[in-house]
């Protein structure tokens, strides 16, 4: 077994998970800047494809993107090392910061903390958005882009369809879909 890589691993998850506050989806980008960024275990469009695949299963992103990519960097003993540097400044903090707040929940300066936080987290998941967008962009072009976005809000609040059940149907349409030869997409990247 490789300590060091273990250590990374337990340090990138920790990293991420200590500072990404509000859950899963802006705790993301703290995720990506690790693993792309700072470690280079994968690419930008392997770690969306993780994201992807991770927002198809139930149960918490953060614990899921942990779990893929320790598997990925240290095989199993990776895995659990991973979950565990992902949920453990969760469980201490939640402990500790449940219980400071519901102690001083009435003091104005606590109360203008909570309130601040929401515009940072608006502010991380625009970025996040961006990201995919221009990510989907290079994949299936502005148009598509544009098409699946509209189509895509379309479904969610018009038809009121759970994100699960949409992700799903553009799932096997794209898996039922033939790919190109590589020579052809580089002619239409070029033109």
């Amino acid at each position: 077994m490789n300590y060091r890589k273990q250590w990374d691993i337990f340090v990138a998850m920790l990293r991420a998970n200590l500072l990404g506050y509000g859950g899963g989806p802006p705790t993301i980008p703290l995720i990506h800047k690790e693993v792309v960024g700072t470690y280079q275990w994968m690419d930008d469009e392997e770690f969306s494809d993780v994201v992807a695949l991770a927002n198809t299963l139930p149960g918490p992103i953060v614990t899921k993107l942990s779990g893929y990519i320790g598997h990925h960097v240290g095989g199993v003993i990776g895995m659990i090392n991973a979950i565990v540097a992902a949920v453990f400044p969760t469980v201490i903090l939640t402990i500790l910061l449940v219980g400071t707040l519901i102690a001083f929940q009435d003091i104005p300066a606590v109360q203008g903390m909570t309130q601040a936080i929401a515009p940072v987290v608006g502010v991380l998941l625009i970025v996040m958005t961006y990201n995919f967008l221009k990510q989907s962009r290079q994949k299936v072009g502005f148009w598509g882009t544009f098409f699946l976005t509209i189509v895509s809000l379309a479904v969610l609040e018009l038809l009121n369809i759970h994100p699960a059940i949409l992700i799903v149907v553009l799932m096997v349409i794209a898996l039922s879909r033939r790919p190109k030869p590589s020579s052809e997409r580089a002619q239409e990247q070029k033109g």
